[in-house]
């Protein structure tokens, strides 16, 4: 899965020695979504990602992430582990062989409130006119 936002906070390296005896380290970050309604992201990178993607705060990026769940004394826990960063607008790094990547448009298009209503759909009513004066038989407190 992939999400694309701003890096809002970046959170200190931990690690550790697991019960194997192996090494470990994990980082996590906080992204926000530029959304309409924006969401906080809480993700981490794992390993080697760790030093492999530096991400900073204020930074734009899109995440490659895979949630993973497991059960520890009758709860539940969740991690988003990412194993890949890139800049939003990045070029994918490999492409198939005699497959050309198309030309960039010349300007961005503008989207804004439509001009002109396809065929067949008619044209959006006037709103109805509220009336919010007081009415002065009305009792109720609100």
């Amino acid at each position: 899965m992939e999400i694309t936002g701003k890096i809002i906070a970046a959170l200190p390296e931990v690690g550790g020695t697991s019960a194997k005896g192996n090494a470990w380290k994990k980082r996590d970050y906080v992204l926000e979504t530029m959304e309409t309604y924006p969401k906080k992201v809480a993700f981490n990178f794992f390993g080697d990602r760790v030093d492999q993607y530096p991400l900073q705060v204020g930074q734009v990026v899109k995440i490659s992430f895979d949630i993973d769940s497991r059960e520890y004394n009758g709860r539940w826990y969740v991690d988003i582990r990412a194993w890949k960063a890139e800049a939003p607008d990045a070029a994918p790094a490999m492409q198939a062989p005699g497959y050309a990547a198309p030309a960039a448009p010349a300007a961005a298009p503008s989207y804004g409130p439509a001009t002109q209503m396809p065929g067949g759909y008619a044209a959006p009513a006037a709103p109805p006119k509220v009336d919010l004066a007081p009415d002065p038989t009305d009792d109720l407190p609100f």
